[in-house]
């Protein structure tokens, strides 16, 4: 994995996501995770869930990047159509409006950082113009969501899914499309046990010990992610997790919340 992408999958990349617990907050409020035991199976179950479907949508968001830039570079309309595509995929495996919303919102922020690290990518460039002027013709605020009706690049409001930003992001900095579902496969736990840790005030070093047992079963999820990245859009992998649905409903509805979801 090179630099650029370990830049990309390291927290401390300023991307909002320390404001996300991937649904370990309502979790412990509900004392479905309560101690190690109990986060190692919710993220074994995260990770094979709502893991793979962002790691498939980060993966062929990587290898969508240079048709989308090269389509651009010469004035043709495809680029922002092939981003319009994957972010309906991705609304499709989101049926939470709580878990699209917060996608949503960590996709504008890791837009934002991303651009500023590769300011000259085309494709970053597409998916910013698309998701602005989709908001500027809809009238919406930086808290709008959905999709705008139509085709044809039309857009989408509240900004693009943050697997789609993405697997953008990690072709701007160079990483292959393996790394992109690595990157998110990771990102689907880590977030969440570090999360944990303040939530519980688990032992850091143990939480870091689950984590490791689950690398194996990342790069498992990454290789089935990036095995179907260059197939049909609607083919990419749809794993459904009504758990993590209900929890994120709950959650957006509770009166005192540390993380945004």
């Amino acid at each position: 994995m090179s630099v650029s992408a370990l830049l990309l999958s390291d927290s401390r990349f300023p991307a909002g996501g320390h404001a996300h617990s991937g649904g370990v907050e309502p979790a412990v409020t509900a004392g479905t995770v309560s101690d190690l035991a109990s986060l190692e199976t919710f993220l074994l179950g995260r990770l094979r869930t709502a893991g793979l479907v962002a790691a498939g949508l980060a993966a062929a968001a990587c290898a969508c990047a240079g048709r989308a830039g090269g389509a651009e570079r010469s004035g043709g309309a495809g680029g922002a159509e092939l981003w319009d595509l994957l972010d309906a995929e991705a609304d499709a495996r989101t049926p939470s409006p709580a878990q699209r919303a917060a996608s949503r919102r960590q996709g504008r922020a890791l837009l934002r950082a991303a651009r500023v690290a590769w300011p000259d990518d085309a494709g970053l460039a597409v998916l910013a113009v698309s998701s602005a002027t989709a908001r500027v013709n809809a009238g919406g605020g930086p808290n709008a969501g959905g999709r705008r009706a139509g085709g044809g690049g039309a857009g989408y409001l509240g900004g693009a899914h943050h697997a789609v930003v993405l697997g953008a992001a990690a072709a701007a900095a160079g990483c292959s499309v393996r790394d992109a579902a690595r990157i998110a496969a990771y990102q689907s736990v880590a977030a969440a046990a570090s999360a944990a840790v303040r939530l519980l005030a688990l032992d850091p070093m143990r939480a870091t010990a689950v984590l490791a047992r689950l690398t194996r079963d990342v790069d498992l999820i990454a290789e089935c992610a990036a095995a179907a990245a260059d197939g049909p859009l609607e083919e990419l992998p749809c794993p459904s997790a009504p758990a993590l649905d209900l929890l994120a409903e709950a959650h957006i509805r509770a009166e005192v919340r540390l993380f945004e979801s």
